[in-house]
């Protein structure tokens, strides 16, 4: 099933990909989504992918990205050559940035990650503080002013007057079919960090395109997420995919797994002796 694009057009094959960051050992929650997006690619004559998101320079390691390679060729799964890494690529993401910064839906954020903390009352959870506008509202002249002055920031994108641009849009997710795009659970995302000039959002969106992923396979924590990509595909005319977002894995308290969970990296469990076949019960495959 070919994923639409703007203006009617269909993707001409059916790709898939897994796209780890090699900041840790796999664990159990990325046998998972590599295994979904394995069996998707399989089951309609696909191709799977394996792409690095390797822009967190402070904790990306040769050592992970090798161990990565290692523990998806111990579970069987396959994948062509080259692997893409997102530092191979930033004139990508710089060119994509100009073009959202063209369409007047930027704008540079001085705040610190405390500053926004302090400036949000309302509580979180688990997820990051919603940035509440702060330098949304600045001046063209303080903006200048500032950047000019070297003072560091991130480039955030303005999502009121983005979707203004783009007016409504939606996504199709597989399972929870036909989505809005709502980004009052995101809000005015970063699209470029102050110490990397790109972000998960910036990258992710534009490598899918590039990569022709028609089927995009990822955890249920990503699912409002994927309303920001649907709206940087449009500002960024974009390939439109599908997604199918998938259950996690998650330990007896309930919380997701996480990279700090060494005693279900695929690594551990090899060590212990466990097989592959073993590793795919425990996750349910």
């Amino acid at each position: 099933m070919g994923g639409r694009v703007e203006g009617g057009g269909l993707f001409t094959d059916m790709f898939t990909r897994f796209a780890p960051s090699p900041t840790g050992y796999l664990h159990l929650g990325h046998a998972l989504a590599a295994r979904v997006a394995w069996d998707c690619a399989r089951a309609e004559g696909g191709t799977f992918l394996v792409r690095m998101e390797d822009i967190d320079f402070t904790r990306c390691r040769p050592e992970f990205e090798a161990a990565i390679f290692e523990d998806l060729a111990w579970l069987g799964l396959k994948w062509p050559e080259p692997v893409w890494r997102q530092t191979d690529r930033f004139p990508v993401y710089e060119s994509a940035l100009r073009r959202l910064e063209s369409l007047g839906v930027l704008y540079p954020c001085f705040c610190t990650r405390q500053e926004i903390a302090a400036a949000v009352s309302a509580p979180q959870g688990e997820a990051a503080p919603l940035y509440p506008g702060t330098c949304r509202h600045r001046t063209a002249t303080e903006r200048e002013a500032r950047m000019g002055g070297g003072e560091l920031f991130s480039w955030r994108l303005d999502a009121a007057r983005a979707l203004a641009v783009t007016g409504p849009l939606t996504w199709l997710d597989r399972k929870a079919g036909i989505q809005k795009v709502d980004l009052s659970t995101q809000g005015d995302v970063v699209l470029a960090r102050k110490d990397v000039s790109t972000s998960y959002h910036l990258s992710v969106t534009v490598d899918d395109a590039a990569q022709e992923i028609s089927l995009v396979t990822r955890g249920e924590d990503l699912f409002e997420a994927t309303s920001v990509h649907r709206l940087l595909q449009c500002l960024l005319g974009l390939p439109v995919p599908e997604w199918q977002h998938h259950r996690l894995v998650r330990d007896e308290s309930g919380k997701r797994l996480a990279k700090r969970d060494h005693a279900r990296a695929l690594r551990s469990l090899r060590a212990a002796g466990s097989t592959p076949e073993e590793v795919w019960g425990l996750v349910g495959c």
